[in-house]
């Protein structure tokens, strides 16, 4: 080896041996700034690029989980930077963040929080366990478990928008996509690394099979964030307009910054009144869809949400903003309302809130509605 290679060789040894040491925060805040980043640049669930850049994601973490179970390895290699074993279960860890990262991007934009935490919080303790879990990390059945729970994650949208179409039984063709998926792949693995595969088989079945069933009750219970809808915008109106071929304007009463902090903010209404429900609601090019405004007042009798009238609207899809559409009632007495904005089939996509008060409308505003 000459003195060039030589010094190459020495300065590649001196990086290797920085990154290990430093390799808890160093992956900490890469994981952080690619969640950030998603956040930030990731525009819709149905952009090519997007869906792209998540199956190029899949792919990799599929090929380096097979390369880890190809290499000999000895207790304490995943530690050790001048092993090669250290190098792929860190890219296999890395591409993993990011795959968890998208997903929580996406679903957290479909979801309304006091209904959907449950899956939210399961993605997120997937994302913590990649992170945190190092030692449990390399084992075979932890990462086909991660594995599975992202073709899982990626077939629930992603079937929907070859379809054209949402509902029970598109989201059962989801799971048989998914257990399809992670079949061929578990006989791909099993040609490299049958020893390893054969040793925890019975945990790899036992996990797949609890994902599996965990997402479907989930799914049936209306706790998955109904991917790929989202509340775009919503509020509650005093007159909504049309004002062009595509342009509206609403009157809302302006409270300035207070109105952020309001769970329920008020609504001023005089006797014969109305109210307007407005929401813009996303869904992909091509899936046109039906959507419920479920009206509901709390009875602080029987303490319960009370229904007061459900209505049924259009939506159109392929519109950046959302689909628009609204709907109107009178006779609202004070109290506590909401308007449930959900799927054919009960799925919450958003939720307006608002306290009903009697007396004229507070410093009232026009605003246009995008």
């Amino acid at each position: 080896m000459d003195l060039k290679n030589l010094k190459n060789a020495v300065g590649l040894h001196k990086v290797s041996n920085w990154y290990g040491r430093h390799e808890r925060p160093l992956s900490s805040l890469s994981l952080i700034g690619g969640f950030v980043f998603d956040a930030l640049t990731l525009r819709r669930v149905d952009a090519v690029w997007e869906n792209f850049w998540i199956l190029g994601h899949l792919v990799i973490v599929a090929v380096f989980i097979v390369l880890v179970h190809s290499v000999r390895i000895e207790p304490g290699d995943e530690a050790n930077p001048s092993k090669t074993h250290f190098w792929l279960v860190n890219i296999l860890q890395f591409f993993f963040g990011g795959l968890l990262s998208v997903f929580l991007v996406f679903y957290f934009r479909s979801a309304e929080l006091s209904t959907n935490w449950p899956f939210l919080l399961l993605l997120a303790v997937a994302f913590w366990a990649n992170e945190s879990l190092k030692r449990r990390f390399v084992r075979m059945n932890f990462q086909l478990s991660l594995f599975f729970l992202s073709l899982f994650c990626c077939f629930i949208y992603l079937t929907p928008l070859m379809l054209h179409k949402i509902g029970a039984w598109v989201f059962i063709f989801s799971g048989f996509l998914s257990l399809f998926a992670m079949f061929i792949f578990l006989n791909i693995l099993v040609r490299f690394s049958r020893k390893n595969f054969y040793k925890d088989r019975r945990m790899i079945f036992l996990s797949v099979g609890v994902i599996f069933v965990v997402i479907n009750i989930l799914y049936f219970t209306n706790l998955i964030p109904p991917i790929p809808l989202s509340l775009k915008d919503f509020g509650v109106y005093h007159s909504i307009t049309k004002t062009g071929v595509d342009s509206y304007t609403a009157k809302y009463e302006n409270f300035g910054w207070k109105s952020f902090f309001e769970i329920y903010p008020n609504f001023h209404i005089s006797l014969g009144d109305t109210a307007y429900a407005y929401s813009a609601v996303f869904s992909p090019t091509d899936l046109n869809i039906t959507i419920i405004h479920q009206w509901q007042y709390y009875d602080e009798t029987t303490k319960k949400w009370t229904d007061y009238d459900k209505v049924s609207l259009s939506v159109l899809g392929g519109r950046e903003g959302g689909f628009r559409t609204y709907s109107v009632k009178s006779g609202l007495f004070p109290g506590y309302w909401r308007v449930n904005v959900t799927t054919s089939r009960g799925e919450v996509i958003g939720r307006l809130r608002f306290y009903v008060t009697n007396g004229l409308p507070v410093s009232p505003t026009t605003k246009v509605l995008e």
